[in-house]
């Protein structure tokens, strides 16, 4: 009897392959490139979907929290018009990328290439020369720590400073001219509910439906959360 052909199973690429979760924007699915006590910084290669070396870190800045990005998402015209209207900053564009998260946690997460769930909380509206290039900051779901968390104002004020230090600072190069980077905008949960819809959009208008492979979760009863103006 011949035996039937083995079958082949490939990795879903994690920017397309992988839907933002059934319940964003308001729970999102959140793949991780690089964490903490990386001494290097990941980066997705988005052609392979593999996650490749970008550079070693250089000097002693390091993102204090578990940094990646959320999939099907992408930076584009209606992020950069959002950011227009916020910031009354002209000639804005968006970055092209899928949009980046932060997801603070109480555990020590070893390696990054891994997909998280993660509830955002607020965000930077970063603004890196004529290009918008947001900063969504989440928290882990169901950590024990950061988990009952729901607005940016309840986090550690030391933690949003060191996170504003390292983004405003980690691709300044000493001896070459200062970039033109600034956090224009600290916004809450609703305005980063915003962001991530419209960075969703953004992807859709431009890559279309692909397939994908949706991330399992238990069911979950619904978590009443208060909300008040950005």
């Amino acid at each position: 009897m011949k035996k039937p052909a083995p079958q082949k199973s490939f990795a879903s690429h994690p920017w397309h392959g992988i839907t933002p979760g059934n319940d964003a924007p308001e729970v999102v699915t959140a793949y991780i490139e690089i964490v903490p006590t990386d001494a290097v910084k990941y980066e997705l290669d988005k052609e392979s979907g593999i996650l490749m070396l970008d550079r070693p870190q250089r000097f002693s800045s390091q993102c204090p929290t578990l940094y990646g990005f959320i999939p099907q998402t992408y930076c584009d015209e209606l992020v950069a018009k959002r950011c227009a209207e916020r910031t009354g900053v002209r000639d804005i564009k968006g970055d092209g990328d899928p949009i980046d998260i932060c997801v603070l946690t109480e555990k020590v997460v070893s390696n990054g290439n891994l997909l998280v769930r993660a509830v955002p909380v607020g965000g930077f509206r970063m603004v890196d020369g004529d290009e918008a290039d947001d900063k969504i900051i989440a928290v882990l779901e169901s950590d024990l720590v950061y988990g009952e968390l729901q607005h940016i104002a309840q986090l550690p004020r030391p933690l949003l400073d060191r996170l504003k230090h390292y983004f405003l600072t980690y691709k300044q190069i000493p001896g070459e001219g200062k970039r033109s980077v600034e956090i224009a905008e600290v916004y809450d949960r609703p305005e980063a509910l915003e962001v991530i819809r419209r960075s969703m959009k953004d992807y859709d208008r431009v890559y279309g439906n692909a397939p994908t492979t949706p991330v399992r979760s238990r069911a979950r009863r619904p978590v009443a959360r208060k909300s008040r103006a950005s």
